[in-house]
């Protein structure tokens, strides 16, 4: 089928799987939060004005050498061992050699053939529990580069720009490159696999304190490399089934989008396929509005880029001392970590999944060390504001509430004041910006009533109001309370407590 939106042919996703398998190879760049860049002393903060943060050598500028940031280099060390890679005795720097604007040097300083750390692996966790191991083939350093804005056009890429500008603050970045092997055998779940992986390599680098990993800043990036083969026939071994010409989406800036986007390709390589036609290696962009990939340029192999040692740069060679100490200021594993908070707080299994899919582990932590139940973190956190993220594509982080707000929240409804219908009410009151919930609730007058007399004088009129269902309360229905307490809440504006008025009503009537 084709749309106007997306003008390539696409096929079912599931018809795709039945003839494809498909094959992944994510690379994944993290900008370190080191206080200056790579090679240079500029400062690295995020958002300060066009230009303002560069200097000769970040510009490459003539006569300017570069020095390497020994932070910059710890941390990928950090990084390296986190992913149970083994660390280099030596490795050095490397020219990758392109001309592109947002390159003021006309190369990057990264590393090709030797990189800082290899061959590791991490296991992440998939919706259902399952795990899948993704095999890393290397982490290596680089610099970032400069970002280009084109001007005038309507969707803010190069094509149709009236002109471009470029700001040189992040050129010069330092960056570390987690490059995978090629991802096989996930079948059908290939997208969910995409997802999962970034998402543990995001809390991994978290707990590492080595980035702030702000997808939505650009701090970590993920392009996304698919192929499809064809599914093995008879008693073949699909692993003996050549790979096939693969495309790399760029640049790839949340978890659903990396999801989502290679869950487009696998119907659009299909869709190639299917007529006989052969996939060009390319780059492409991934439209977040509309869900597709648009062809970017031509992908170079690395025979393109001239790679050649950097001859500015001493090669670096950490001592076995240094990595031992390097290994030894690791956190705890956020797998293992997981487990103990799971065990510490006494959720299911079916719980902890639901906190680890709403992204709101470390948010539950704080609000439990806020002073929040673990129940009452959970609630908050994977049902309403969970809720509200999925209906908004957004994360649960986004709407302003902080783990201290849910913390009063529930001590509000644990000490009685508030019921949960009121409870929602006032977080509302917190996303709309109208303060504490201690504040919205005094502004909006929600408080249960604590008189028990006019909870009760409430109970006897809706139990005359409702005769029928009072007398099948009577006959031992006790479900139908239900009806009377709905009514009651009713009366008195839902500041009554449901617990107490049931207790009433079935007090009078059995």
């Amino acid at each position: 089928m084709t749309t106007a939106a997306t003008a390539e042919e696409i096929v079912d996703y599931d018809e795709a799987l039945e003839r494809y398998d498909p094959v992944m190879g994510l690379e994944v760049h993290v900008e370190l939060n080191t206080a200056t860049k790579m090679f240079c002393g500029c400062a690295t903060g995020f958002g300060a004005d066009p230009n303002t943060q560069v200097c000769p050598v970040c510009l490459g500028l003539p006569g300017a050498l570069p020095v390497v940031n020994e932070k910059a280099v710890e941390s990928a060390i950090r990084i390296g061992l986190a992913l149970n890679c083994e660390i280099a005795e030596w490795c050095r720097f490397a020219r990758k050699n392109y001309f592109y604007p947002d390159m003021p040097k006309n190369f990057q300083t990264s590393q090709y053939d030797e990189p800082i750390a290899f061959e590791g692996h991490l296991d992440v966790e998939l919706s259902d529990g399952t795990t899948y191991r993704v095999a890393i083939e290397r982490a290596h350093m680089e610099e970032d580069t400069g970002k280009s804005l084109h001007v005038g056009g309507a969707t803010g890429r190069i094509h149709g720009a009236d002109h471009s500008l470029v700001d040189y603050n992040r050129a010069g970045i330092p960056l570390i490159e987690i490059v995978t092997k090629p991802l096989t055998g996930a079948g059908e779940r290939a997208p969910q696999v995409a997802k999962a992986y970034v998402g543990a390599l995001r809390e991994l680098l978290r707990a590492l304190g080595v980035s702030d990993v702000k997808m939505e800043q650009g701090s970590l990036r993920c392009d996304a490399n698919l192929s499809l083969r064809p599914k093995a026939a008879g008693d073949e071994n699909q692993d003996d089934v050549p790979l096939g010409t693969r495309t790399e989406t760029k640049n790839v800036n949340s978890l659903r989008s990396v999801e989502r986007a290679i869950r487009y390709e696998i119907t659009r390589h299909a869709a190639v396929l299917d007529k006989g036609e052969k996939i060009r290696q390319e780059t492409r962009h991934w439209h977040e509005d509309t869900g597709v990939t648009t062809s970017g340029r031509e992908k170079s192999d690395a025979d393109d880029y001239r790679y050649f040692p950097e001859p500015d740069l001493v090669p670096v060679a950490p001592t076995r001392e240094t990595v031992e100490h390097l290994r030894g200021t690791l956190p705890e594993a956020p797998g293992l970590r997981r487990k103990r908070l799971q065990s510490d707080w006494g959720y299911s299994d079916l719980e902890m999944r639901d906190v680890m899919n709403a992204g709101a582990v470390d948010l539950i932590e704080e609000t439990v060390a806020a002073g929040a139940t673990p129940a009452g973190a959970r609630k908050w956190w994977t049902g309403e504001l969970a809720r509200r993220a999925n209906v908004e594509v957004k994360s649960v982080e986004d709407f302003g509430v902080t783990p201290a707000h849910i913390a009063e929240l529930d001590g509000l409804v644990r000490d009685g004041r508030l019921n949960d219908s009121m409870a929602r009410q006032v977080l509302e009151g917190v996303i709309a910006g109208e303060g504490t919930p201690l504040e919205v609730a005094d502004a909006r007058g929600l408080e249960l009533v604590q008189d028990d007399g006019a909870l009760e004088a409430a109970v006897d009129k809706v139990i005359d109001a409702n005769p029928d269902v009072a007398q099948k309360v009577r006959d031992g229905k006790v479900q139908a309370a239900g009806a009377l307490i709905g009514q009651v809440m009713k009366e008195m504006k839902g500041q009554a407590d449901a617990g107490k008025a049931r207790e009433i009503i079935l007090a009078k009537l059995t």
